[in-house]
């Protein structure tokens, strides 16, 4: 347990997908002796990255599901998150920048600021997370830090400033240059573990000087020590880490650092910025609701005397049963303590704590305020909080964006069916973003997510983790019917069996309503229908309205006006009146002239500029009308109604139109008339498929 939460860094490390994050953590683990071999992403020796444990991460060569690991360096403990880059697995960027300090923004030196960037940005915006830039591939041809720099300030706004330079770029990239000591660093040995440490070379010598001359403008503002330094022109190393260190807890400064992951440049001074210039737990605000006094905002202290606070933010279902990752804000727990889940009520014995490292994991005895672990056999949902019972508190819970695509999953026998539902069962659970739903129309599995990306690797993990093999399947789009002209109506039902018979008289006109909904009006007079009998003919009409005949979805928009009609003394009945109501819909819907609707997607997509005229071509072959577009700084935003039958398939077309820089949402807006031969292709098809069921 560590007494001192000074020493105590829980970071996260996020980017654009494929930025390097994941070689970056690879290389911190090396370095502080974590792991002793070096493997790459997509390495030749098939190992693959230690964070990358799960074996579809391995073979796709990405991160899918977010990984923590810790380490020491320097007398610290690090708490280290490695999240996807992927725009499909935002809700594990989500989930653990919610709970961590700080964190470090990789970037790619050549790429810069690109738009899973801006959406990470966003998220740690949103958690108030304050953050260091770390300008990756220094060795690629292109690299161009500097350039970088300025569009974190243009299109993120940030006060970026560079506390680095490099030696050099692309191939004779060699080390960098500390503008806080006026020092250059070199990277030795066979794995840059090895670090040299001289004068700065001659030629850089006036750069160096001048970026330190704009490096000391901007941060002399958060300390006035530094800036009375400044001008008497004296400033010392503890000085100016000092004033870097307001600036950014404050969120007013994003330090710039640079290097080359991949080639082992660089990444032992960021470590050394992790613990210079990132908050320690005592240093960030965290706020809980008091649920025994209205939900009242009360500040949560890291303090191991206090009651325990701890917020569940991800869980897994490993070997051993739920493994459930937890975040201690207040408080401490230890082996065999009682907790109780803010949420349910429920109490849980805390049975095994265990320290992450990716995979791998490390029973240990006790936590504390500040520290990330992860608990054995805890049975809660991803956001529950978790008490000592002494209070009664809650943490506010992680933003869950709404799932953008469905996909329908049919299992192929009955051993997969159990074995599906089990898989369905455990993933929604894990990830609130997959949801799962039984369509009440169509008595189909629809599985909905962030992308389609994101389904697929659930479809898979549901082949390999529970062998289910499941048939998907494009979702059945939910079509409506209406009618579109003025029916009269006269109808009489008679019916003589042995006994008594069923009689019912209607007439009056069905037409199309205003609000879109089923609307009923009786004007019947003089009695000829008994008051009584009035709402069997509207449920009779009703219940007609579940199932058209044109393409068998659901009618909307239809008013019905019973006018007069007729009963019998005997024969009529509710039962009679309701049957009346049925067999009027059957004989007067066709003579409406019925449509087919189609559900129309409010779609938005953003984009760099330049990719705008292929971004509208994409919308317009899917039949999309656009709303309007508005530019901001080198990005559009572009709305169109598209109907949701053309959007399947849409982020693979986007992404490769755009070289995966744009991105969409998209939500239901209105049902509109479908075209004509659309409208046909789907009645036809329905008429096909009514067939083939009576043979």
């Amino acid at each position: 347990m560590f007494k001192d939460l000074e020493k105590v860094r829980n970071i996260g490390i996020s980017a654009h997908i494929d930025s390097g994050k994941t070689t970056l953590t690879e290389r911190i683990l090396f370095y502080t002796k974590r792991i002793h071999a070096i493997h790459e992403v997509r390495g030749k020796d098939g190992v693959g990255a230690k964070m990358d444990s799960m074996e579809l991460e391995k073979e796709r060569g990405i991160t899918i599901a977010s990984a923590a690991t810790h380490c020491e360096w320097d007398n610290h403990h690090i708490n280290i998150i490695d999240t996807p880059g992927h725009v499909d697995f935002t809700i594990e960027v989500e989930r653990s920048l919610r709970v961590l300090d700080g964190a470090i923004l990789v970037l790619c030196s050549v790429a810069g600021v690109q738009s899973q960037s801006i959406t990470v940005d966003r998220q740690m915006r949103r958690y108030n997370v304050p953050r260091i830039a770390f300008v990756n591939k220094c060795d690629r041809v292109g690299a161009n830090p500097e350039r970088v720099t300025e569009q974190l300030r243009e299109k993120l706004a940030l006060n970026a400033v560079m506390i680095q330079i490099p030696i050099g770029l692309e191939a004779d990239h060699d080390g960098v240059v500390d503008l806080v000591t006026m020092k250059a660093i070199y990277f030795d040995g066979p794995a840059g573990e090895d670090i040299r440490i001289t004068d700065i070379p001659a030629d850089l010598q006036a750069k160096a000087d001048e970026k330190r001359e704009i490096m000391l403008d901007a941060i002399s503002l958060f300390d006035d020590d530094l800036m009375e330094a400044v001008l008497e022109g004296n400033p010392t190393v503890e000085q100016i880490q000092k004033a870097i260190r307001k600036g950014v807890i404050s969120l007013e400064l994003c330090p710039v650092m640079m290097g080359s992951a991949y080639k082992n440049r660089g990444v032992q001074p960021l470590l050394d910025a992790v613990i210079s210039y990132l908050p320690d737990p005592t240093d960030v605000t965290n706020t809980a609701l008091d649920l025994e006094k209205d939900e009242e905002s009360f500040e949560v202290v890291p303090d191991p005397d206090k009651p325990l606070i701890a917020l569940a933010f991800k869980l897994e279902d490993g070997p051993y049963g739920q493994l459930t990752y937890v975040r201690t804000y207040q408080g401490q727990m230890k082996k065999g303590d009682t907790i109780v889940n803010s949420r349910t009520g429920r109490k849980h014995k805390v049975g095994r704590l265990i320290r992450m490292h990716a995979a791998e994991m490390e029973d240990i005895e006790d936590t504390m305020a500040g520290d990330i672990i992860a608990m054995f056999g805890i049975d809660c949902a991803s956001g529950d909080t978790f008490t000592d019972g002494s209070i009664e508190a809650s943490m506010s819970s992680m933003f869950v964006p709404e799932p953008v695509i469905k996909l329908t999953v049919k299992p192929t026998d009955n051993k997969a069916k159990t074995n599906m539902s089990k898989a369905l069962q455990r993933f929604t659970k894990e990830d609130p973003t997959f949801r799962t739903m039984v369509d009440e129309e169509t008595s189909e599995t629809i599985i909905a997510g962030m992308g389609e990306l994101h389904l697929e690797v659930y479809v898979e993990r549901m082949k390999r983790e529970y062998q289910a093999e499941v048939e998907t399947g494009k979702p059945q789009v939910a079509y409506r019917e209406t009618i579109t002209q003025h029916t009269p109506f006269n109808y009489t039902h008679k019916k003589q069996t042995g006994g008594s018979g069923q009689f019912g008289k209607i007439s009056g006109y069905m037409e199309l309503s205003e609000s879109g909904e089923f609307e009923f009006e009786s004007k019947v007079t003089g009695g000829n229908i008994p008051t009584e009998y009035i709402p069997a003919v509207e449920k009779g009409f009703k219940a007609m309205l579940a199932k058209g005949t044109l393409v068998g979805f659901p009618v909307v928009g239809v008013r019905i006006v019973l006018e007069d009609g007729s009963s019998h003394a005997v024969d009529s009945s509710d039962q009679a009146f309701q049957a009346a109501a049925k067999g009027c819909f059957r004989e007067i819907y066709p003579k409406s002239k019925p449509q087919v609707l189609e559900p129309m997607m409010k779609v938005a997509v953003e984009s760099p500029t330049e990719f705008q005229g292929d971004v509208m071509g994409t919308l317009m072959q899917r039949r999309g009308i656009i709303i309007g577009t508005t530019e901001d700084s080198g990005f559009v935003r572009i709305e169109a109604e598209v109907p949701l039958a053309e959007m399947f398939g849409y982020a693979t077309v986007l992404r490769s139109a755009t070289q995966g820089k744009a991105e969409f949402t998209m939500e239901f807006s209105r049902y509109t008339p479908a075209p004509k031969e659309i409208g046909e292709d789907l009645v036809k098809a329905y008429a096909e498929k009514r067939a083939a069921e009576k043979k």
